[in-house]
């Protein structure tokens, strides 16, 4: 199995109102299409999680056509969930991505990511199938492909890139109060814990937070 990893735009003028609600809008810094759940009827109902203003995210959401209901929790300053039922036909992007998916054997994963006029997405298939999609995207939607590579698995849940030997370093230093301010111990106490040398410790630890500063910079995952 291939994974693909693309960026999508569409011009404002041709782009579905949904798409520049959250690719578009200045209140809209970023979006996250966390998960979504498929009626066969073809309702769609999607969590979201939104970096900006969510109140204009409500308004603009609730007057977009195909939109039936949309429920916001705000969880700190400039940060939300939103809970967003839709009518994919109605919404014609979300309506090709879910119709390329069924028609080619594909699986689009989540999170969809809109940011800074774009859509940011991964499907997983066999390299014909990625081919086929990548062919029948519809015109108006300009793909560029950023990645392909095998799908290893595993990877989207930050605590399996780690080796256990790099976790238990991890869990040895926020046990002992390396990462508190001020910091409460040094390599010298972590390698105690360890039973390794002060150079070993601090070679985990940075081999540890080097993979998971990879993974929060990029929502998509290392495994591409």
């Amino acid at each position: 199995m291939k994974q693909l990893r693309a960026r999508a735009t569409v011009d404002p003028a041709d782009a579905p109102t949904f798409f520049n609600l959250l690719a578009h809008s200045p209140a809209v810094e970023e979006a996250r299409v966390l998960e979504v759940n498929t009626t066969p009827e073809g309702v769609e109902t999607l969590l979201i999680a939104i970096d900006g203003d969510h109140t204009a995210f409500a308004a603009g959401a609730g007057d977009t056509p195909g939109v039936e209901s949309v429920e916001v929790t705000e969880v700190a300053e400039g940060r939300a969930y939103a809970m967003l039922v839709m009518c994919s036909p109605e919404t014609p992007l979300f309506d090709q991505i879910h119709r390329l998916g069924n028609d080619t054997g594909l699986v689009i994963r989540t999170p969809f990511v809109y940011r800074d006029g774009a859509l940011y997405g991964r499907a997983v298939g066999d390299p014909e199938s990625l081919q086929v999609a990548l062919e029948r995207v519809p015109a108006e939607i300009d793909v560029e492909v950023e990645a392909v590579g095998e799908f290893r698995g595993g990877a989207d849940a930050p605590e399996t890139a780690l080796s256990d030997r790099q976790r238990e370093a991890l869990e040895a230093a926020q046990n002992l109060g390396y990462y508190d301010r001020p910091r409460g111990a040094t390599h010298a106490d972590v390698a105690a814990e360890l039973g390794c040398g002060p150079a070993t410790a601090s070679d985990h630890l940075q081999k540890a937070e080097a993979k998971l500063v990879d993974i929060a910079l990029d929502e998509f995952g290392p495994d591409v």
